[in-house]
């Protein structure tokens, strides 16, 4: 019912920057939470970023100050700007949505968390 799809990865050299965006499809009445988390090789998946649709903000502390989350709400999208890339920061990024209202017919439907496939940022050093 509600698709999310992730675009702006790809191979950057250590220090450079990246944009990730995602945009949710389908009949969307309201997403709470948009984030970010990411998924190294061999290690678990992490939380990068987190917005509400309230505004407020949350960061894994390796992050802060680097990378900076914005949405629109009326767009349902999310991006994560990230400055200053090092390679431990490497690793496939999973758009995230919390709180999923969609429109049905007569009705509304709240959904499980929703996940983008995932996009590969890879840093050189």
């Amino acid at each position: 019912q509600v698709e999310l799809v992730e675009s702006g990865g790809g191979l950057v050299q250590s220090g450079g920057s990246l944009r990730l965006s995602c945009a949710a499809s389908g009949s969307i009445f309201s997403i709470a939470v948009m984030g970010w988390y990411r998924q190294a090789p061999g290690k678990q998946r992490e939380l990068v970023a987190t917005l509400t649709s309230g505004g407020n903000s949350n960061y894994e502390d390796s992050v802060k100050g680097r990378f900076t989350i914005s949405r629109d709400t009326a767009k349902n999208t999310v991006s994560l700007q990230m400055n200053s890339l090092k390679p431990e920061d490497t690793a496939v990024y999973y758009c995230n949505a919390l709180g999923v209202i969609v429109n049905l017919p007569g009705r509304r439907e709240r959904l499980p968390e929703v996940w983008g496939p995932g996009i590969l940022v890879t840093v050189s050093s």
